[in-house]
């Protein structure tokens, strides 16, 4: 009997679908139109789709991993549940004031964002606790049992209970929540104690709020999606990807949704360093770019970067993350005019339906997608390797009607007026994470993929000044592939507040105690018994004074005077790299700490590419004229990739089709199929300013 692992990622406009047998290293893969309505009614058609494909019956599934925007959109669309806070009497207002900072500053009408809970279900009542954890006030637990009652009767269905100083002592908290399923027992309910064990109270409220607002939304598509799973006959509860590259349990991510906000992206990062690592490549720029949005991520040294805490909605929500940058730019943008008569490009997108125009699924405005399509960079008669037609005359005139006669420009010039827009667009994102953090991106590899990344990543690197492009064997499904590579990992957190001296060596050890407590519980629920746990310390550290702190590894789950005598001496070198100055006669604190716990599971084999023979031009699909910048329309080869003989070697210009993406290769770029399938594009050196074209 062979053993099944499948990864499903569900975009904005597709459903990406990865299968491969353990047993003899087989691959199959699937892609199926996103259903808005419901992602789990695609992805169940897919499954059960992508079985009867490989020929392999449901019991046969022993790994499952889906990653999911449900949540992000959610946000995004103000689509969260009515919820309600119970707070300390006088911070109902923490989540509207914020740090009172404009996004913008110069900016006076900036709209502020819409709080998850509305002001009139933030109800206060009479509790205190000092910053220390100290009793100051009592808990009136009359006042929380009519509150409870006044947002059941509100129509709540959420409620976050946001205690001041929560953080040093959750009784209170506990009590509250005790006594609110007492009187309401089937209220979606959480507490900021558990959801963000620190400090500063707009960051924890913020985040608590929005998972409460989250939960019944991300309950009811679990137990559609496991219902579904298991009606196909599944073994076994399906794994879902978390923010940070790691996979856990429904049970958890239905307590904890706001740890999915990049579970798709995430498991496109995670595809992609399993590929640096196959590749021998290091260093690399990861450029997913789908249907509605674009995530770049940097990777160094085969490690991606972290962070812990993200705004979504305009709230910052403090959840261990990988480190994404998203933009709305995608295969599905919409290109429109400004009030000012200027071009642009999202962040509005098409969707899954009704999609880009050529699609011929009733859109009629133009998007990216159209605007390829009439430049000839994608095949005109079908996509999906034949599986679903295409409409170029509907790309042209979604472009004619809404855009040219306004811009005074020919359908060809606006159509690469798109491209310009959202490829610059997308070379920003590529700055953020790269230039913004102090890295060049010219020393890093760009691996596209999704949909549309090989699509744009030769324009994309092309203008950020990056020759090296990787192209892996199945761009489209790489995230779903990412899936198939997920350990279990969790994270954990609290706020200590000690500086770090000897005399704090106690209490910085029993806050250790209570993280690999929490640990442990989450090993028993996660995990298979007897299975081999890592653990992994750090703590965030600050001059005693700073707002702000850098993180550093723990080198041991216990303190002693040495070890944090070595702790301040990697701070105050953190700190010069990351500012140019250290302050060595200033204490140091050490501000929280924090707990990784990851079970491995062993990779899959790697995807074996096929033994294809022959000549290069057995994979001649034929010619178009194909537009690209600066030469305009060049007569194209276009290939079939699955056709193309491992060590293929060829000079641009040409297009490389395949069932889940297209490769766009400009002309003087050189590529190279290598032995493991991928595709190796080497730009031309840039010219030199004022050489001659």
């Amino acid at each position: 009997m062979s053993l099944v692992w499948i990864g499903v990622d569900t975009g904005g406009t597709f459903t990406d679908l990865a299968l491969v047998s353990t047993a003899d290293g087989t691959y199959w893969f699937h892609k199926v139109p996103t259903t808005p309505d419901d992602a789990s009614v695609g992805i169940l058609r897919g499954l059960e789709e992508l079985l009867d494909m490989a020929g392999l019956p449901a019991g046969e599934v022993a790994f499952l991993c889906h990653g999911t925007t449900l949540a992000t959109n959610a946000v995004l669309q103000g689509a969260w549940a009515r919820a309600g806070m119970i707070t300390t009497a006088g911070f109902g207002d923490v989540i509207e004031l914020a740090r009172q900072r404009r996004p913008r500053f110069f900016n006076l009408d900036v709209p502020k964002p819409t709080p998850p809970v509305a002001r009139d279900m933030r109800l206060e009542v009479n509790e205190r606790l000092s910053p220390g954890g100290e009793v100051v006030t009592a808990l009136d637990e009359a006042a929380v049992l009519a509150a409870a009652e006044r947002l059941r009767s509100g129509g709540c269905e959420a409620v976050a209970i946001c205690f001041l100083h929560a953080y040093a002592n959750p009784e209170h908290e506990r009590r509250a929540a005790e006594l609110v399923r007492s009187v309401w027992p089937d209220a979606y309910l959480c507490t900021s104690a558990e959801v963000l064990a620190e400090f500063r109270e707009y960051e924890r409220f913020a985040t608590t709020a929005v998972n409460a607002s989250l939960l019944p939304v991300i309950d009811r598509y679990l137990e559609r999606f496991e219902e579904g799973v298991a009606r196909l006959g599944v073994p076994g509860a399906p794994q879902i990807m978390q923010s940070n590259g790691g996979a856990v349990s429904p049970g958890t991510v239905r307590r904890m949704p706001v740890n999915t906000f990049f579970s798709g992206p995430a498991g496109g990062v995670i595809g992609a360093t399993a590929l640096g690592r196959e590749s021998g490549v290091a260093n690399l720029v990861t450029f997913d770019m789908g249907g509605t949005s674009t995530d770049v991520a940097l990777i160094r040294n085969g490690v991606p970067g972290r962070k812990s805490v993200r705004e979504m909605g305009g709230f910052p929500v403090r959840t261990r993350t990988l480190d994404l940058h998203t933009i709305g730019a995608g295969g599905g943008s919409l290109a429109w005019i400004d009030p000012g008569g200027l071009l642009k490009v999202g962040p509005q997108s098409a969707g899954a339906m009704p999609g880009p125009a050529c699609y011929g699924r009733g859109g009629a405005r133009p998007t990216v997608t159209d605007a390829n399509m009439l430049l000839g960079r994608l095949n005109p008669e079908a996509l999906l390797d034949g599986r679903m037609p295409v409409f170029p005359d509907r790309a042209r005139q979604a472009i004619e009607e809404h855009l040219c006669d306004r811009l005074g420009l020919d359908p060809v010039a606006t159509a690469a007026g798109i491209l310009e827009i959202v490829n610059v667009n997308m070379m920003g994102a590529v700055r953020v994470i790269s230039v913004e953090q102090g890295e060049d991106p010219r020393r890093f590899t760009l691996v596209p993929f999704g949909g549309a990344g090989p699509l744009h990543a030769c324009d994309v690197a092309r203008i950020t000044g990056i020759r090296d492009v990787l192209v892996p064997a199945r761009p489209g499904i790489l995230s779903a592939l990412g899936l198939l590579h997920a350990d279990l990992r969790g994270d954990f957190s609290l706020t200590c507040l000690d500086i770090a001296e000897a005399e704090s060596v106690a209490s910085l050890n029993t806050g250790l105690e209570r993280l690999e407590a929490l640990g442990q519980s989450w090993l028993q629920t996660e995990a298979q018994p007897g299975a081999t746990a890592s653990f992994g310390w750090a703590a965030d550290m600050r001059y005693f004074g700073q707002n702000f702190e850098l993180g550093a590894d723990l080198p041991a789950a216990r303190l002693d005077a040495g070890i944090l005598a070595g702790l301040v001496e990697q701070f105050h070198a953190a700190h010069e790299a990351a500012y140019g100055y250290c302050m060595r006669d200033r204490p140091v604190e050490v501000v929280n700490l924090r707990l990784s716990v990851g079970v491995l599971r062993d990779p899959p084999a790697g995807q074996r590419p096929a033994s294809v023979t022959g000549a290069l031009e057995e994979a001649l699909a034929g010619h178009r004229r194909t537009w690209f910048p600066g030469p305009g329309f060049v007569e194209t080869a276009v290939y079939r990739r699955d056709l193309m003989p491992l060590g293929a070697d060829l000079v641009g210009p040409a297009v490389i089709e395949q069932m889940d993406a297209t490769t766009v290769i400009p002309p003087d770029a050189r590529m190279r199929l290598d032995a493991t399938g991928n595709l190796l594009i080497t730009l031309p050196e840039p010219a030199e300013e004022g050489a001659a074209p």
